[in-house]
């Protein structure tokens, strides 16, 4: 005669723990981290037009699962892009003299606020980005 509850059932009254399946393992916090620090380092890397990429990446993976995370997301995509967009101008009339200028103050300000940005995500404060203009809602 089986036991009461039957065969599966682990003796003395032991409750498995939970299983979570599907998540990355990675909390919000960590995903918004991501986002502004990997702006900042995108502009770094790549002289002032890459910064873009990591908000992108964070929009895309993480933006229908949490609604914190994508107002973050855009909000920094939104300044990314268009201090790319003025960096990329930079580059291209750098044979003018002016453009190293341009090319300079793109990389510098998409690093700084990115940095602060994070900054402010590492203390769970929402930042609004300055000398931004919403391309994506």
């Amino acid at each position: 005669m089986p036991p009461p509850g039957g065969y599966n059932q682990p003796p003395g009254g032991y409750n498995p723990p939970p299983q979570y399946g599907g998540g990355s393992g990675i909390d919000d916090r960590s995903w918004n981290l991501i986002n502004h620090f990997g702006g900042a380092a995108g502009a770094f890397v790549s002289g002032g037009v890459g910064g873009w990429i990591a908000p992108l990446i964070v929009l895309l993976a993480q933006g229908n699962r949490s609604p914190y995370l994508r107002s973050e997301a855009v909000k920094a995509l939104n300044f990314q892009l268009i201090w790319s967009i003025v960096g990329l101008i930079g580059w291209a009339t750098s044979c003018l003299g002016i453009g190293v200028i341009i090319t300079a103050a793109a990389w510098l300000v998409g690093m700084i606020f990115g940095i602060i940005a994070g900054v402010k995500a590492s203390n769970n404060e929402p930042y609004n980005y300055p000398l931004s203009v919403q391309f994506i809602k």
